[in-house]
């Protein structure tokens, strides 16, 4: 990359940098474009180093969108035509655990790159895609896909899904009451002002029976490196809950809490994300499970767990500090609260066991362990928050085995 590159083909392949980027989901428009050629103008091309943080500050507006900026400028500027190679060499490969998540180029990256280009070869070439799953409906896979593996397009319609993704609270009784010519209890008060209407009549007493309502909802969501994958849906997840119903009150952590209950009200979800990303410090860093739970029960229970609370705790309980002081402060929490209910995106893999200290010290506290990688596991949720069942899962009883043994 040289100072005397021809302007003309540079600005074409910014254009063509920004479609990859807007095609993979971030949000660039014809101005990014004009402000990227005006940061090149600024820095130069002498240093790679200057031109890509240059575009860094032109095309990135919240910390999530940081990993697939990089890797989409990592294989655009090495070569603009990598991947018309790569794509044609792709076949399915089985992922080893061991293989590193940010050495990987993202599905959906891979799509976005592939269909960038400013020519498709032979366009009149028909191709044919034998569908394997036959009896599997494209929505039903969508719903049953992992939001890491979805593509761009995938992940933009998992999201107007979510916006439509209701969470029913089993409702309680509470001790005021609301009149009912039905209810169980007579309502004296109101039966002395109806007869002093009806000069002393006691052949119809007022009747009253308990108010119900849904309990508030706390959610607790971890945003350290190891779930960035999915803290972006998830956040999603957390603005609709939030505009659905009333008295729903959010918190991110990574090595701190942070309150995003204000920032989570803006109807539009570009609105309230960028206002989230301005407000969180330690996005895509490590975990503190435990001084984040301190934090919250010494700030927050008071406020936001009365009336029966039902608190949900999203993280993959992998602790920075080795569960230090995180029992203590999870058996406090589920104390204060009707149920806590933890979410973990690790269990979608068929062989997690609860090994690591963080899971181990929090299984005990918690009244329900689910997983939290796909549409279908939100709905699940949705429906077993929704009836006022026994306050601990049965299924619970399996992890709290393993983690015992």
């Amino acid at each position: 990359m040289t100072d005397d590159a021809p302007a003309g083909r540079l600005t074409l392949n910014l254009m063509h940098f920004a479609r990859a980027l807007r095609a993979a989901g971030l949000p660039v428009g014809p101005g990014k474009v004009l402000q990227a050629v005006e940061a090149v103008e600024a820095v130069g091309l002498s240093n790679r180093t200057d031109f890509y943080w240059a575009m860094h500050a032109v095309f990135v507006n919240r910390h999530d969108q940081s990993e697939l900026f990089d890797q989409a400028f990592h294989v655009f500027w090495r070569n603009p035509d990598i991947l018309k190679r790569m794509m044609s060499l792709m076949l399915p490969k089985v992922r080893t655990e061991a293989a590193s998540d940010r050495q990987e180029m993202s599905q959906r990256l891979a799509e976005a790159l592939h269909g960038s280009g400013a020519e498709q070869e032979e366009p009149d070439k028909t191709e044919i895609e034998l569908d394997a799953s036959f009896t599997v409906s494209a929505a039903e896979r969508l719903q049953d896909k992992d939001f890491e593996k979805m593509t761009g397009e995938e992940m933009a319609q998992a999201k107007r899904l979510l916006t439509r993704l209701a969470l029913p609270l089993a409702e309680f009784t509470t001790r005021r009451h609301r009149p009912d010519p039905m209810g169980p209890r007579v309502d004296p008060r109101a039966t002395l002002r109806r007869m002093l209407r009806t000069g002393g009549d006691l052949s119809d007493l007022a009747r009253k029976r308990r108010r119900t309502r849904p309990p508030p909802l706390v959610v607790l969501c971890d945003i350290s490196g190891s779930m960035t994958r999915y803290s972006r849906m998830l956040l999603h997840f957390m603005h609709a809950v939030t505009n659905d119903r009333d008295r729903v009150y959010s918190f991110v952590f990574g090595t701190r809490l942070t309150n995003i209950t204000r920032h989570l009200r803006h109807k539009d979800v570009d609105v309230a994300l960028d206002a989230v990303s301005g407000a969180v410090a330690d996005w895509s860093g490590g975990t503190r499970i435990g001084t984040a739970l301190h934090a919250f029960n010494r700030t927050w229970a008071r406020r936001v767990l009365g009336q029966g609370a039902v608190v949900l705790l999203i993280t993959d309980g992998l602790d920075r500090d080795a569960g230090e002081g995180l029992a203590a402060e999870a058996d406090r929490l589920h104390k204060s609260c009707r149920r806590l209910v933890w979410l973990n995106p690790l269990l979608r893999w068929e062989g997690f066991a609860p090994k690591s200290s963080g899971i181990r010290a929090l299984l005990p506290h918690v009244d329900d362990f689910r997983a939290a990688h796909s549409l279908n596991s939100l709905a699940d949720l949705a429906g077993a928050l929704s009836t006022d069942g026994p306050r601990r899962s049965p299924g619970l009883r399996r992890w709290l085995k393993e983690a015992a043994g």
